[in-house]
This record gives structure tokens, C-alpha cells and sequence, in this order.
């Protein structure tokens, strides 16, 4: 499966590596996620009984706001961990559904990036490169590590760190063992987990040229990213969901009034009080007249720091400070 045999040049340090013969194979499969690319981000990591397809180890974990491609290599350096810790010795197949990572840790694509050569490297200095093999596998096939990284997603989103499936059963077995021991009383319901999720929000606008040049700008400013972009609209990806202003025939004519039932503004979170007013008065010259001037900045209460600030259709935002 392997070849046993050192780089040109090199020479066996038999001291050191068991005989090739003596060593286990491992599986190690492991997935990265980035959503905004870069945005919130993790990775899924699993070691894998070639013989039996059981799982040996999982790990997942959030790795903060950062590209898809550091989530990938952050995966695959911890599967190589959690088959290092298992046999120090072993062989190993690493499958990845990224075909960058696979090619560049297989030598054939270079590895331009700074970031990339870094990550690179701390995976061949977890195993022996030369016991490492790795292979592309399609999507379908790397359902387990891509689970793992959404679970490390969803937990990093959600502000509380990741928990094995292992884990989580054993304190469900333990609570129900600890109930049994005590007297039945009425126990209320536990308050449902939010679990929700905003998939995008799309605003029909009467002149989407306009509408580009005061909430488009104000949105990239903001670090959402422009997506895809059609003749009549184009949509903006956020950190969690996306944002759509689109015209064109189907919208109704008239004025647009926040005043009547339906959406009255969006509120974003725009750093600090600094961040705020910096952006208040930049967007000004981009077709935004500041609200409630004469209780700025907290025109939403005493303990709330925003701006609303409204453009030439009537379209408001507010800019949230913390």
C-alpha cells in the first residue's frame, strides 16, 4: 500500500522506524467548512479501522472566521493527531474531499500561499510523510468529516464549544440513571434550544442602480461580500446568510414606506461606538441621511448604541454598536 522505502538520498533509520511490515494501517478522513469563505469556520477530523469501517476517533472543532482552505488543512492536521496518538507507528490513508489539499500534500501542485506552506508543514511534522498517502474521495463519500464540521460550525455560532456524540450520550444516560434513583416528581419541560437560522433576506427595490450605490455600499463596508450579480440585482454573502436587492418588472411601482405592515428596517452589528460614527458620517456622502439626529446615538434607548440612517427610497438601517 505504502512504500517503505526513504526519500532519494536518505537513508533508513531503522532505530527509529519499525519494520514496514510490522506496522497497522489507518484511515483517517477529516473535512473543513467556511461559511462566508472566509467566514465562520471549522473542521471534522476522524480516524477510521480499515478492516471493519468503525470509527476510532472523532474530533471537531471551530476555528473562528477564516477560509475554507485553512479549515481543510486545520482537518486534516488534527486526523493525523488522532492517529498519531492512536499508534504512533501506523500507516496511514488520508482521504479528503479537497482536491487542493490532496494534490498539494501529494506534491503535485505547488503551495503558493504563505498560510498554506505554514499549514503544510505542520502536517508533515505530525507523521512521517513518507508513511502518508492521501486520496481524493467526492463529497458523498466524506459524509462523517463533513457532519463533524458542521457540528463544529453550528457550536461555534452558537458560542459553546463542540461535544462528541459519545459525550453527549453519556450525560443523557447519567441524567436518566440519577432520576431513576430518586422519586418520581413532575419535572417541567427544558426551554426548546433555538436552533433557527436566517438563510437570506431578498428587498425588492424600484431602482436597483440607486439601491446598489447606498445599501450595496453599505453592506461590502460592513464585510459582506458580493456574491452574484444579474442585470437586474445581485446578492451579498454575510458571515451567516445573504442579501439579496433585486428590481425589475414584478416589483409594484410606488414609493417604498418602512411605515407599512412588513419589514421596517435591518439592524447590523458594526463594531464599536468608534466603528459606528465612522461609518455614519462615510455614509453620507453614499446617499444616507442620519435619523433621530437630536437623540443620537440613542435614539433606541440608554443602554442601546446605534445610528439609523435612511437613504433616498426610505430604506432604513441601523448600525449596531458591540
Amino acid at each position: 500500500m505504502f512504500d517503505p522505502e526513504p526519500a532519494s538520498g536518505g537513508e533508513k533509520d531503522t532505530a527509529r522506524e519499525p519494520a514496514a511490515g510490522t506496522r497497522r494501517t489507518l484511515i483517517v478522513e477529516a473535512d473543513g467548512g467556511s461559511r462566508g469563505n472566509p467566514g465562520i469556520a471549522g473542521y471534522g477530523a476522524l480516524v477510521r479501522d480499515p478492516g471493519t469501517g468503525e470509527i476510532l476517533a472523532e474530533k471537531a472543532a471551530y476555528v473562528g472566521k477564516v477560509s475554507n482552505n485553512v479549515a481543510e488543512y486545520s482537518g486534516l492536521i488534527a486526523a493525523l493527531e488522532l492517529a498519531h496518538e492512536i499508534d504512533p507507528d501506523c500507516w496511514i490513508l488520508a482521504k479528503m474531499d479537497s482536491k487542493l489539499v490532496v494534490e498539494q500534500m501529494s506534491g503535485r501542485w505547488k503551495i503558493k500561499h504563505a498560510d498554506m506552506q505554514k499549514l503544510a508543514a505542520k502536517a508533515r511534522s505530525v507523521v512521517n510523510p513518507r508513511r502518508v498517502k492521501y486520496e481524493w474521495i467526492p463529497r458523498e463519500l466524506n459524509k462523517d468529516a463533513d457532519r463533524l464540521s458542521n457540528e463544529a460550525m453550528d457550536a461555534g455560532t452558537a458560542g459553546v464549544p463542540w461535544k462528541p456524540r459519545g459525550a453527549a450520550q453519556t450525560q443523557a444516560q447519567t441524567q436518566k440513571q440519577a432520576l431513576s434513583e430518586v422519586p418520581a416528581t413532575p419535572v417541567p419541560d427544558p426551554a426548546p434550544s433555538p436552533t433557527g437560522r436566517l438563510h437570506h433576506t431578498e428587498i425588492w427595490v424600484n431602482d436597483f442602480p440607486a439601491a446598489e450605490k447606498s445599501l450595496g455600499w453599505l453592506l461590502e463596508r460592513l464585510g459582506y461580500v458580493r456574491r452574484d450579480t444579474w442585470s437586474t440585482g445581485a446578492s451579498w454573502q454575510g458571515a451567516e446568510g445573504y442579501i439579496v436587492l433585486e428590481s425589475g418588472s414584478d416589483v409594484e411601482p410606488g414609493p417604498y414606506s418602512r411605515r407599512r405592515a412588513g419589514l421596517n428596517h435591518l439592524a447590523f452589528s458594526a463594531g464599536s461606538e468608534a466603528d459606528v460614527e465612522l461609518l455614519a458620517r462615510r455614509a453620507a456622502s453614499h446617499g444616507w441621511t442620519l435619523l433621530f439626529a437630536d437623540r443620537h446615538p440613542h435614539a433606541g434607548g440608554a443602554e442601546h448604541y446605534a445610528a439609523y440612517l435612511e437613504n433616498e427610497e426610505g430604506f432604513e438601517v441601523e448600525l449596531v454598536a458591540g
